[in-house]
């Protein structure tokens, strides 16, 4: 049976670790094996062993938020494990914790021998996706230095330079070479009958680039601390629904998984600030439309996270051009990475600007955060940048020339760049792909949303008539467009896209649901739409699915083509609601709050698309991220529609 991994995150750090809290290092799979800060590995290796040999799982790692597990050598019934270990682990910024308290079961004095193997090879994380690609890193080299109390681990190509630093209380006796690469430090330690003894070890990671004087928590127990200290600022003041506990319940564990979510980025003036990254594991990072649908499901709770995107993706606006990087003026970046490969170009995502959606909704983020918060200093402070998102949608982004927003395949880059970005996401009832430009329907309807809620903000902060009336009448003009060239009269439903002829793209699919969202329906047409997502082809009873099932383009385990995410369903529920479908509403929340209930009151990434009808649980998705920024906000979101009904 393969061992499960469990997830630790904290901020721009997380550790994937094994049932008896070790690391493999194993390449491929669903979820990356060590200890990760920026895209790299700081750890490959951590692999305790127990008088030579690995220990029994007397109770493995349970899934939350902190690593603990009872370990015991191998042995047999008629004799009883000389001692019970109890290790813990916690990672905190930039560091693992890891603390084995070993417990002597016998009435005389005895001594154990741990080992722990330990190795850092500063993989970058596009390595290790299965994806059979390769990258030649020339001129690389590691290196490693015996410590008085430890080892560290350094890793050079040109002028990239990254180490982790690994301590130990007591110190190791010996630091053994494995000849892999690895090292394995070792101790005796003498127990006193049924006495106890600690081993403290310690990790600091340092990415390149890294200034700050990093310190490592002195054990778990100070990391929870941390923690329960970040979520509470998070909770604090969140008025949960009484009538309603589960949904009570899912909201506070998204609000707990938002705190740990929270990486370091920075404003256009440079200011320290903290954003929702996107999930763990393989995206911890600032992805701007992760960020932004976050930040509007927290917004009636919790408005820093809002202020602090906007700052972060302003700061990384488009200024000019980039055929590589798919910038242009104006136009709000998609993913930030700050791995080697990003690094040195051997991936096109350390500023990649292929999305077609981040820009409306990074205008729709501000106006939501003026009309709730009242903040028009920010308003004002972001009106150039507010402009010239305006300004790339009406331009470089295709309102203008071609009616739509417009986008096609980056080479090298993403096929798709709306929110279903898979390759074969955006396709036709049969599962054909369309070539050449496409324009999906979603982004329409961001785009529609932007120009009236950037008006609002030009009459009421900027003091500019002109220029809102004129963004209204483009948003007027775009819906018009819209309902005569998407509306498909066989289906009573929007097309899921135009290719670059304006021919209809008609898979019946989920996207519909964020027309209501934006608005950009009529009512008549609103209604059509928002009970055809609640039929059974739609809805699972875990939710809606991305593409209705019948189609030959349905699988119920592709990422896009038949699966359910809950951000998704969030907001389709906003929709159901704005369209004054409070009863669909209410079904597609309870649906989503019973399957978080089967997973702790978490929601993951993403689920399959199989119906509820013959399976009592939901079907996970075989490489979900397990914390992810929009769906840990989407119960919010789900308060803000239904309330505690």
């Amino acid at each position: 049976m393969t061992e499960r991994h469990h997830l630790l995150v904290h901020g721009a750090t997380f550790a994937a670790v094994g049932d008896r809290g070790d690391i493999g290092g194993v390449r491929g799979g669903c979820v990356p094996d060590g200890l990760f800060v920026r895209d790299a590995r700081h750890l490959s290796r951590w692999q305790l062993t127990v008088d030579g040999a690995v220990p029994e799982v007397l109770a493995p790692v349970a899934d939350g938020d902190a690593a603990r597990c009872v370990l015991v050598p191998r042995g047999g019934r008629q004799e009883p494990p000389a001692h019970t270990l109890f290790r813990e682990q916690a990672v905190g910024d930039s560091s693992l914790v890891d603390s084995v308290t070993v417990t002597s079961n016998r009435p005389v004095a005895t001594t154990v021998r741990l080992a722990l193997t330990v190795d850092a090879d500063f993989t970058d994380q596009f390595e290790l996706r299965s994806d059979h690609r390769t990258y030649v890193k020339a001129g690389a080299v590691r290196s490693r230095e015996i410590l008085d109390d430890g080892i560290e681990f350094t890793y050079r190509r040109a002028e990239w330079r990254s180490s982790t630093t690994i301590t130990a209380d007591p110190p190791p006796d010996s630091v053994e070479e494995t000849g892999t690469g690895a090292r394995r430090l070792v101790w005796t330690l003498g127990l006193a009958p049924h006495g106890t003894t600690e081993l403290v070890l310690r990790v600091i990671a340092r990415p390149h680039g890294e200034k700050r004087a990093l310190r490592v928590p002195r054990d778990p127990a100070a990391v929870h601390a941390q923690m329960l200290e970040l979520e509470g600022e998070f909770m604090e003041g969140v008025a949960f629904p009484t009538g309603w506990p589960e949904l009570a319940a899912s909201c506070a564990r998204g609000l707990a998984d938002l705190a740990a979510l929270q990486i370091p980025a920075r404003g256009p003036d440079g200011e320290e600030l903290r954003v929702p990254a996107a999930g763990a594991p393989w995206f911890l990072t600032l992805i701007a439309r992760d960020a932004l649908l976050t930040s509007l499901f927290a917004l009636p709770y919790r408005p820093r996270p809002a202020a602090a995107t906007l700052l972060a993706l302003a700061a990384t606006q488009a200024t000019g051009g980039g055929i590589s990087r798919v910038a242009q003026p104006g136009k709000i970046v998609h993913e930030v990475r700050h791995g080697e490969l990003a690094h040195f170009g051997q991936v096109p995502y350390g500023r990649y600007y292929g999305s077609v959606d981040a820009t409306p909704l990074f205008l729709i983020l501000l106006g939501a955060y003026v009309e709730r918060t009242g903040d028009t200093a920010l308003a004002r402070r972001l009106e150039p940048h507010a402009r010239a998102a305006v300004g790339w949608m009406l331009d470089h982004g295709g309102l203008t020339s071609r009616g739509y927003l417009v986008y096609r395949a980056d080479e090298g880059g993403l096929a798709n760049q709306n929110w279903k970005d898979s390759p074969g996401a955006i396709c036709c009832a049969d599962g054909t792909r369309p070539s050449g430009a496409v324009m999906a329907a979603g982004a329409q309807g961001y785009a529609y949303d932007a120009l009236r809620r950037t008006a609002a903000v030009a009459r009421g902060v900027w003091a500019d008539e002109t220029y809102a009336a004129l963004l209204e009448q483009a948003a007027a003009d775009l819906r018009d467009r819209f309902q005569r060239d998407f509306w498909m009269r066989e289906h009573s439903f929007p097309a899921l896209a135009l290719d670059g002829q304006g021919r209809r793209i008609d898979a019946l699919a989920s996207d519909a649901g964020h027309l209501l969202w934006s608005g950009l329906l009529d009512k008549e047409y609103g209604e059509l739409v928002g009970r055809r997502l609640l039929e059974p082809d739609f809805f699972s009873g875990w939710g809606v699915r991305t593409v209705a099932a019948g189609q030959p383009a349905y699988h119920p385990l592709s990422y896009h083509r038949g699966s359910v995410w809950p951000h998704d369903n969030a907001l389709i529920t906003l929709g159901l609601a704005r369209y004054g479908l409070h009863d669909e509403a209410r079904t597609v929340a309870h649906a989503l709050v019973d399957a978080a209930a089967a997973t702790g009151h978490r929601l993951p990434e993403v689920w399959a698309g199989y119906g509820r009808d013959t399976h009592t649980e939901p079907v996970p998705y075989p490489h979900a991220c397990v914390r992810e920024a929009r769906s840990a906000a989407a119960p919010l979101a789900l308060l803000t529609a239904v309330g505690g009904a």
